[in-house]
């Protein structure tokens, strides 16, 4: 009989978002490039993907990232975000999380008290700082790529909802932003399952309505994603707002979400709301937090853009080894109606 294949993962979470990390048991992929790599796996070894995070060995509410060999010759390291429904090309909290669980397992050596890193991302190289002490990394800044806005108040009809106001931003995801307050809903966990049903049907709309399409990369196009955000909160010296993010099959980011975050840096820009080195911060749903701010201006195409810095902080949770067995019935796990909703994402192929 074969025998079982193994992963050595390291369990972690940032602001609450779990985002585990692949250390072994992959070797590298073909492609030239991050992205290459990332849509190689997507198309040819999607496998992976689904034993890590469908059931019976995760769940809804977690990413999970491999850790690759780079192909850009400035960085330490590569690493691909895979999540339930989609490889994006970037994510804040697992940048975060990947960042911490390389230099805290010495996969890269930790200087203290800082160490600077750079990550190979499909989005491109992202610079990270981490400030460090007695072998953990307190926290993590990483320096995104440029974010933009696409579009600002866009009418969209929603089923049910009618005209709908949205924002469409990259951050290194295509965001739907939309303000809460216009839909009289507060972003508390209590209305969790409200915010994910209005969310994916939104998105649902968004998508069916317009192609948003990165001008440096035409690989990435539409929306993937909704954002609801609140205003900034009253009485605090440092700006400082809440927001959430509905991701697909249906659930909330446990965390502030790194690419919202920068996401809406643009936005807030973009709207004169938020200068370059202005603090600010974005609080999550469970009331954790990330700081960011505008490190300066630039061009993306014909998009005036935002280069944004996030910091935040994540936690080794656990060290295992996953197993899938020959003879066990569910090797690429399984899902539920329950807790798993139905997403209108459609799936690349190898032409994409």
């Amino acid at each position: 009989m074969p025998a079982a294949r193994t992963l050595n993962v390291v369990g972690a979470h940032t602001g609450g978002e779990v985002c585990d990390v692949i250390v072994g048991g992959v070797l590298d992929v073909p492609g030239k490039t991050m992205y290459e790599k990332m849509m190689h796996i997507w198309t040819k070894q999607d496998n992976l993907r689904l034993v890590l995070l469908n059931e019976p060995r995760g769940c809804t509410a977690m990413c999970t990232n491999l850790v690759l060999p780079p192909t850009n010759p400035e960085a330490d390291a590569g690493f691909i975000i895979m999540e339930h429904e989609e490889y994006p090309p970037m994510s804040g909290a697992n940048t975060i999380a990947t960042a911490t669980v390389l230099l805290e397992t010495g996969m890269v050596p930790m200087q203290e008290p800082i160490s600077r890193i750079k990550l190979d991302t499909p989005a491109g190289l992202v610079g990270v700082t981490a400030e460090c002490e007695n072998g953990k990394a307190k926290s993590v800044a990483f320096d995104n790529v440029p974010a933009f806005v696409f579009a600002l108040d866009l009418e969209i009809p929603v089923l049910d909802l009618g005209t709908v106001k949205v924002d469409i931003a990259w951050g290194g995801m295509i965001f739907a932003i939309v303000d809460a307050t216009s839909l009289n809903i507060s972003l508390e966990g209590r209305n969790g399952a409200k915010l994910v049903q209005l969310g994916e049907r939104i998105k649902k709309a968004v998508m069916e309505n317009t192609n948003p399409v990165h001008p440096e990369n035409p690989s990435i196009r539409g929306v993937s994603i909704v954002e609801f955000t609140e205003p900034f909160l009253e009485g605090r010296s440092v700006k400082t707002a809440v927001n959430t993010v509905v991701v697909s099959p249906g659930r909330l980011d446990r965390s502030p979400c790194g690419t919202g975050t920068c996401a809406r840096l643009a936005l807030l820009h973009a709207r004169g709301l938020l200068d370059v080195n202005e603090p600010f911060r974005h609080r999550s749903i469970i009331g954790s937090e990330f700081e960011a701010h505008i490190r300066g201006t630039t061009k993306v195409g014909d998009y005036p853009a935002v280069l944004p810095t996030v910091k935040g902080s994540a936690w080794i949770s656990a060290y295992k080894q996953v197993v899938i067995h020959p003879t066990d019935p569910f090797p690429q796990g399984f899902r539920v109606g329950d807790v798993w909703l139905d997403s209108p994402l459609p799936q690349p192929t190898a032409e994409d």
